[in-house]
């Protein structure tokens, strides 16, 4: 059973993604491109950037869920659109050049919005769809979902799509991925870190609703707050990361919603956020 579709408002749709925004704050994106198998085309990623830019500003927006409709959550670049760019006159080197920088924007756009992401995968998730899931923040797969990087075989190697697996998971197994191009199955991939949780097939939109309506019910000061310090420590030495985490817990201590929440957990109460 869908396990939104009791609370949400009704979908907007476009030609390739659907967008649903529930009364509990959930923006669902969903590539819906299936007779390209949700490749992230220049269309879909033109989209893709719009939806994530305008969810970032709007205070309904709580979190963010990016899933896919049809067998593939997401086959990865729209090969087609990249071997028609090799007719340009300089073999195709400035529209490459194009689409990966704009794949890169849209990447770290996941890894840099406000809001929390969470990719729900049914279905295949291959070479740039699987950097779109190891980008999310976290991700809930179908017992059926398959992950791949299979560029080496094609004599392309998935070097866009390293930069975010080598950040989710052991280099050991990171490079396994890349270099034998083999599929990992959703156990694998919640084992080696890739993915959070893998549930039934036909509970996914479930399992993830439930995990987004959870950090939706947080304060959205403190949750922004927190993804942004998250990623900015990861790149840091350990005594950077020390002194740079204590500012931002003396700078949290000080807003409301930190007040508001120690003082509802002294008297036992549900707090009452302002969100700042």
């Amino acid at each position: 059973m869908d396990g939104n579709q009791n609370n949400t408002n009704n979908p907007i749709q476009s030609d390739i993604v659907l967008e649903e925004l529930t009364e509990n704050g959930v923006m669902r994106l969903t590539l819906n491109d299936n007779k390209r198998r949700n490749a992230l085309s220049e269309e879909m990623m033109a989209k893709l950037i719009k939806s994530l830019d305008q969810a970032s500003t709007n205070d309904a927006v709580r979190v963010i869920v990016i899933a896919g409709t049809g067998p593939a959550f997401c086959a990865g670049h729209d090969l087609k659109q990249m071997s028609a760019g090799r007719n340009n006159a300089d073999n195709g080197h400035e529209y490459f050049k194009k689409v990966f920088t704009v794949c890169s924007k849209l990447m770290q756009l996941i890894t840099n919005n406000p809001k929390p992401v969470i990719a729900e995968v049914a279905g295949v998730a291959a070479a740039a769809g699987c950097q779109l899931v190891a980008c999310c923040d976290l991700a809930i797969a179908g017992e059926s979902a398959r992950f791949v990087t299979p560029g080496v075989n094609i004599g392309l190697f998935c070097s866009t799509p390293m930069v975010a697996l080598s950040r989710n998971v052991s280099n050991k197994a990171a490079m396994e991925m890349l270099l034998t191009g083999e599929m990992v199955d959703s156990k694998k991939a919640e084992h080696i870190g890739l993915i959070n949780r893998v549930v039934d097939d036909k509970k996914i939109t479930e399992a993830t609703m439930a995990m987004a309506e959870i950090i939706a019910s947080k304060s959205r000061m403190t949750v922004k707050t927190g993804k942004q310090a998250f990623y900015r420590q990861k790149e840091m030495s350990l005594t950077d990361a020390y002194d740079y985490a204590s500012s931002v817990m003396v700078e949290n201590m000080l807003k409301s919603d930190a007040k508001e929440g120690i003082d509802a957990f002294s008297e036992k109460r549900q707090p009452k956020w302002q969100d700042e």
